[in-house]
């Protein structure tokens, strides 16, 4: 009888640890996140206001106080027909770098930046997928595709490309609920053709 016991007991211990063992669901101190899609939505605003996507991607105007965004173009990038004054090249021998005033457009050593569209709109990343958002942002791709140009400053994707995935996906999250703003930004131009 006590055979008969002890035996049971080791079959059920071994059945008991092998269920444990194969368990997929996370333990307690495992970092999962589960998060709803409006969690993911908020925090990606709370992240795109505190990292300072405005900075560079929201036209400014001039206001009582100074630039203030242009909220009917917010996330618009460089609006296309903006006028840029003349600026001189000859400054970046002394070591400056130059801003457009609204400060969506950014001279340097490499010629003119534009800030890129990045709101909802077919012609900001509307039509981009998440793993699309994610490579541009961890590689600095143009678009997040293979064979596209690298991103140009002042764009400092080197580092939100440190950002956690659920960071990355709630940015984008938020990003694709903004007010779509059309507009093509137009293309860099190399320091050759200023």
């Amino acid at each position: 009888m006590k055979k008969k016991l002890l035996a049971i007991t080791a079959i059920t211990s071994a059945v008991m640890i092998a269920l444990v063992a194969c368990n997929d669901q996370p333990k307690a101190g495992d970092a999962v996140a589960i998060i709803s899609k409006d969690s993911l939505i908020k925090r990606g605003e709370y992240l795109v206001a505190t990292i300072g996507c405005d900075d560079c991607h929201s036209p400014k105007k001039m206001g009582p106080k100074g630039p203030e965004l242009d909220l009917e173009h917010r996330f618009g990038g460089h609006i296309a027909n903006s006028p840029l004054g003349k600026a001189d090249p000859s400054v970046m021998k002394n070591g400056w770098l130059l801003f457009s005033q609204d400060l969506t457009a950014m001279m340097g050593p490499w010629g003119i930046s534009y800030a890129a569209n990045i709101s909802s709109d077919a012609s900001g990343i509307g039509n981009w997928s998440e793993e699309q958002f994610i490579k541009c942002l961890r590689e600095g791709k143009m678009k997040g595709m293979d064979e596209t140009r690298p991103l140009l400053p002042p764009m400092p994707w080197q580092n939100f490309g440190k950002m956690n995935d659920t960071d990355l996906k709630a940015i984008f999250a938020y990003l694709k609920t903004t007010k779509p703003v059309e507009n093509v930004v137009p293309a860099p131009k190399p320091m050759s053709e200023l």
